[in-house]
């Protein structure tokens, strides 16, 4: 693979796809205790294992088993890239161990060595929503420093364990999600850190610390990966929504403003040397307690990151005046009349891609890969084995026109693509299978039933024909 070829490829994450939950010394993550949902029925956050409902993360698509098939067929496509996420209570059970379960360490060995076999450059992100659920009950999650220390030790492992085969590396996804700015839901803030927002008792404080403590996670892993090898590039990866004005009223701009830019201020702690002023201003004003220590404020300055990966499925439109609560989407903000929805209520905004591309590339001067985008769709199988999958083709062909623009007309330096869940997997915020995303269909409807048999969709054909037409931009 030359230095410059563009990455196509794809993302998964640990909790949506091995399976394998209880073998090999795994512990429980805190994902192994949430059951299906749908986008009417939020997923149900257990205390414990119910054997009468059904926790989709326990099987997921056997990822676990059946990764050499996955990824020959990923191979097949053409990928040059695959993010995978490692799940931390496969590595540290409880989280807190002194020594490492090597069964753990040995699997993402192996599909790490699976991948580099067919020449696909792994990009392995190191908390995907999948955390020790000891941590949460024993240590009280990241609102606990102690926390940050069992989370660098165990990044220390896998930067020793998959040295000189790894070079991109991942320290969180989405956690700029936590903003105690914002009401939030049990399921955001639990997907994230383990606690229900209902539960917490001062949650504007609560959110606070945890935002900033997996951020000081964040800057203090990537000196321990360049420490360990040079060559390592440590990026993280965030999920961002603009926020577009309903009108020219001053005020509307202003708001829309604020709302795109308030998951920022993590991003500039990670990429400006120290965290935000601005904000330490904003949680005083709010009674928020935050101190940054002379270390910390050290490993904001030593810690900057390589890249920014950017998670992109949609935009919305700011609130304003009078605005309907109801009509809030997944992410916050009311449905733009101009653009088209998916059935889970996702607006479809290509342009919106290129429009943060130029922002954060203009904000920060790195270099960015887009880690995820994709369609969330029924799939309907043929009665002659097929899935034409035309809306994906189309959904993705007119994102990708706009990260070329961004890329050839605003000169924005995106080095690659990933496909959100080229394999169909389980839905992390509703626990669905009949949301999917992939271009390889596996054969498993909601009520468990299904023969895992993987099947390749129409989009399948065409995203290989892509790569093979472009190599570079």
């Amino acid at each position: 693979m030359t230095k410059n070829e563009f990455l196509w490829g794809g993302s998964i994450a640990a909790h949506q796809c091995e399976g394998a939950w209880d073998q090999d010394g795994k512990g429980i993550g805190i994902m192994d205790l949430v059951t299906q949902g749908t986008y009417e029925k939020p997923r149900e956050i257990c205390k414990t294992i119910d054997p009468d409902k059904l926790y989709p993360s326990h099987e997921g698509i056997d990822f676990y088993h059946r990764y050499k098939e996955d990824i020959a067929l990923l191979a097949e496509m053409g990928f040059k890239a695959l993010r995978i996420s490692i799940d931390w209570s496969r590595i540290y059970p409880k989280g807190d161990e002194a020594e490492p379960n090597q069964l753990g360490i040995q699997f993402y060995q192996n599909v790490v060595d699976e991948l580099l076999k067919h020449d696909i450059e792994p990009i392995v992100t190191l908390y995907h929503f999948e955390m020790p659920v000891h941590l949460v009950r024993e240590y009280g999650s990241w609102v606990n420093p102690k926390v940050v220390e069992f989370y660098l030790n165990y990044c220390q492992t896998m930067f020793e364990a998959l040295k000189g085969k790894v070079r991109y590396w991942v320290t969180f996804n989405e956690m700029n999600h936590i903003d105690p700015q914002t009401e939030a839901s049990d399921i955001f803030t639990y997907i994230i850190a383990g606690l229900k927002y209902t539960e917490m008792e001062n949650k504007k404080q609560t959110l606070a610390t945890i935002s900033y403590n997996m951020t000081l996670a964040s800057v203090k892993a990537v000196k321990i990966a360049r420490t360990i090898d040079p060559e390592n590039q440590v990026g993280c990866v965030f999920g961002l929504t603009p926020a577009y004005p309903l009108n020219c009223d001053p005020q509307n701009v202003m708001n829309s403003f604020k709302e795109t830019d308030r998951e920022f201020y993590q991003i500039d702690a990670m990429c400006m040397g120290k965290f935000p002023e601005y904000k330490l201003k904003e949680y005083q004003v709010q009674g928020i307690e935050l101190i940054v220590s002379e270390e910390d404020a050290s490993a904001f300055a030593e810690g900057k990151l390589d890249f920014i990966g950017l998670n992109y499925y949609s935009s919305s439109v700011a609130h304003y005046e009078g605005d309907d609560e109801n009509e809030e989407t997944l992410f916050g903000g009311t449905q733009n009349p101009y653009l088209q929805q998916s059935k889970w209520g996702w607006a479809i905004d290509p342009t919106g891609l290129r429009y943060l591309l130029n922002y954060i590339y203009r904000r920060y001067g790195l270099p960015i890969i887009i880690t995820e985008n994709g369609l969330g769709a029924v799939d309907q199988l043929e009665a002659d084995g097929t899935i034409q999958d035309d809306y994906r083709i189309e959904y993705v062909q007119k994102h990708l026109e706009q990260m070329e623009k961004a890329i050839v007309e605003d000169y924005v330096d995106c080095f690659g693509y990933l496909m959100w869940g080229p394999i169909d997997l389980v839905s992390a915020t509703t626990g669905e299978m009949k949301k999917r995303y992939g271009f390889i269909y596996v054969d498993k409807n909601d009520d468990q039933t299904g023969s895992l048999a993987r099947i390749k969709k129409k989009s399948f054909t065409w995203y290989q024909e892509l790569i093979k037409a472009k190599s570079t931009f």
